[in-house]
Order: structure tokens, then sequence, then C-alpha cells
């Protein structure tokens, strides 16, 4: 059963939706609350204003692996569950997040001295990512030649990777195809029995 979005979450995903469509600097905070049907109070109950939902992407990221860890059939591979959110995420990256936002993000996270909200390890996407390696291992699907960690450590690495060399190719590209492509050949090594 899928949950409820909360209220925090809605906002986000509606303000990235809305700076995808009209672009940062046309969005406002009033139309960030009409389309996620919430209050002024709500809005600023989580936000101290549009610069601070720059830091939410992240958020935008564990909540998409939440929803699709859902739809994901539990007998499926763990490798393929793995590769399967990774193109979904990259996906939903390419169709709705702004490719300059997205670099200036990321470039944030490098130079930011202060919270690294990227690399907090109590995020629910490091959470999964390392339960799909561990629960990989134990269904021998993937390999044991490295602790559980080190291999979604290898996962993450690349996926960075991904995202790194498409924001600086100015989104030259499809992410998703990318990711389709290069993600089996940077992370493929880590199965058994190909």
């Amino acid at each position: 059963m899928a949950q409820k979005e909360s209220t925090k979450n809605k906002i986000a995903r509606i303000a990235w939706k809305l700076f995808h469509e009209k672009g940062y600097e046309n969005t406002t905070i009033d139309e960030i609350i009409a389309e996620s049907g919430t209050s002024k109070g709500s809005f600023y109950h989580y936000y101290s204003g549009k610069d601070e939902l720059l830091s939410t992407l992240s958020s935008i990221f564990d909540a998409k692996y939440e929803e699709l860890i859902q739809t994901i059939d539990p007998d499926m591979n763990s490798y393929e569950k793995l590769l399967y959110l990774c193109c979904e995420v990259h996906r939903m990256i390419e169709e709705e997040i702004p490719i300059d936002l997205l670099a200036s993000m990321y470039a944030s996270q490098v130079i930011k001295k202060g919270d690294k909200h990227l690399v907090d390890q109590n995020r629910y996407y490091y959470r999964i990512i390392n339960q799909l390696v561990d629960e990989g291992q134990r269904r021998g699907q993937i390999t044991k030649d490295l602790p559980y960690y080190e291999i979604a450590q290898l996962y993450i690495i690349s996926e960075r990777a991904l995202i790194y060399d498409y924001c600086i190719s100015d989104g030259g590209y499809s992410l998703e195809e990318r990711t389709k492509k290069m993600m089996p050949l940077m992370f493929g090594g880590i199965q058994t029995g190909k």
C-alpha cells in the first residue's frame, strides 16, 4: 500500500515541477502554494522561502525511490532492482529537474562546508541501496567478494558519475538512455552467475 505523501515533500515536489516548467526565477511562492494545495502557513512552517527549496532535491530523490520501491516485484533479481531504480530516477531527473539547478545543487555540495544533504547516510536512498545489495548477496545474485556496504558505495559512485557527467555536458543527451547503457558496464561486475 502506497504511503500518503507528506505536506513538506509535496511542497518540494511541486516547487521543483514549477522550477522545471517556468524556471526558478519565474516561479513564485504563491504559485507553489496554490499548485500544492497547501496554505501559506504550511509553506512557511517547512520553508523560510524559495531559496531553501533548492536544498530539497535529495528529498525529491528519496521520495521517488520510496514510490518506486512500492511498485517492484519483491521476487525480482536484486541487481535488476538496482538498475531499474537508477534508470527510473534518472528519467525523473531528466524530465523534471532543470539542468542548471541540478548542476548548481551538485556544485554546492562540493564547495559547501556545512550540511551536505546528498551524502547524509540517514537518507532513505542509502538505506534502500544497502538493503538491496545485502538482499542480493543473501540470494546469491550479487558477489560476496566485498562487503555489502562497499558494493552499495560502488553503485552510489557510479550513479553520481552519470549525473555529474550529465551536468557538465549541460544535459546534452538523454540521461535515462546513457544510464541504461553505462550503468551495467560500470556496475555489472558485481553480478554472480553471469
